[in-house]
């Protein structure tokens, strides 16, 4: 199983100039490539519309850790597990009824990375927004692991 994770751009935009020292070793591990053993290098779930949303907030970043530059070197290695629009809208017209839309918490601009996570290998997620993480962790039939802080999950395992 590919370690994937999502990391929302909440999370992304503090890539730009890590002090923290979590942050210099989840970005190490984003950056950490071993050709002969790829799976098991880190893959970061994305889909279309997240990469937009990382590179607006990083259009004026040029720093080496910056996420515009990770999701370059990611892809260049082949390891960005992009989830398709068609993949998203199947997900939403299957798993994203009526009523679980009105259960649904976050906005509803977060409601189309729903599916990102869901459909990753591992379900591992990275987000600030406790409505976002409320929604993936109490969606039915599937588990989420997610935290705020990198040093709570358990991404390099």
């Amino acid at each position: 199983m590919k370690k994937d994770i999502f990391i929302d751009n909440n999370i992304a935009k503090n890539f730009t100039n890590p002090m923290d020292p979590e942050y210099i070793k989840l970005i190490l591990w984003l950056q950490k490539y071993d050709e002969k053993d790829k799976d098991n290098c880190a893959h970061l779930a994305v889909s279309k519309k997240l990469l937009g949303e990382y590179l607006r907030s990083a259009m004026n970043a040029s720093t080496g850790t910056s996420i515009p530059v990770l999701i370059e070197l990611l892809q260049r290695q082949g390891r960005l597990h992009s989830i398709s629009n068609d993949r998203i809208k199947a997900f939403q017209q299957k798993y994203i009824t009526k009523p679980i839309e009105r259960k649904l918490v976050s906005n509803k601009a977060d409601h189309e990375h729903i599916p990102v996570v869901l459909l990753s290998h591992r379900k591992y997620v990275l987000s600030i927004d406790d409505n976002f993480i409320r929604d993936l962790v109490g969606f039915p039939d599937f588990h989420v692991t997610a935290a705020k802080r990198p040093q709570d999950i358990a991404y390099a395992v």
